[in-house]
């Protein structure tokens, strides 16, 4: 099933550096490794992801529905020079959270190049402007210090600590003013 023919959900998205597109099936192996690196389980979380289908059927029931219901969602995020993928941001429905939650996680090799916020502050404008969401949270944990910093600079506020249904982790929230 492909979302680019469906209205509102073929929108692809673009900064000065980055493309911003829906995350699709074609997307498996990218999200098979960025999930299985050591940063993102150790900072996101491990989605079990441990083949390549695994992820497909992570996209297919997890990124997909959402797009179909709400018209945003997962974004994969490629470098406009080299057409790379870099990584993956997003708003997402949340159990557990009561207001949307924009993410984000990049290859290691990409960070700290300004890609991330590039990607979440357009993401959060897709949000805000064109959904007209009136507020955006985020959630991570006390030690990812880097996020937490990302977070601030899109003008979200810490508001309390969280913890998700069927997770022990005590997570940082923010939340938009």
């Amino acid at each position: 099933m492909s979302l680019k023919n469906q209205p509102n959900e073929n929108n692809v998205y673009e900064t000065e550096r980055l493309i911003l597109q829906p995350m699709s099936l074609e997307d498996r192996e990218f999200i098979f490794e960025l999930y299985n690196r050591p940063s993102f389980i150790r900072y996101i979380g491990d989605r079990n992801l441990k083949t390549v289908s695994d992820a497909e059927n992570y996209i297919r029931n997890r990124f997909l529905p959402q797009f179909e219901k709400l018209g945003f969602g997962n974004y994969l995020i490629v470098t406009k020079d080299k057409g790379e993928k870099i990584g993956g941001v997003g708003i997402f429905e949340r159990e557990g959270l009561d207001v949307v939650d924009i993410g984000f996680s990049l290859l290691e090799e990409f960070e700290g190049k300004g890609y991330a916020y590039e990607a979440a502050q357009k993401v959060k404008s897709i949000g805000m402007d064109d959904f007209g969401l009136k507020k955006i949270s985020a959630i991570t944990s006390k030690d990812n210090f880097s996020s937490q910093k990302l977070i601030k600079k899109l003008g979200l506020e810490f508001k309390n600590y969280v913890t998700l249904p069927n997770d022990d982790e005590e997570l940082m929230y923010f939340e938009t003013t």
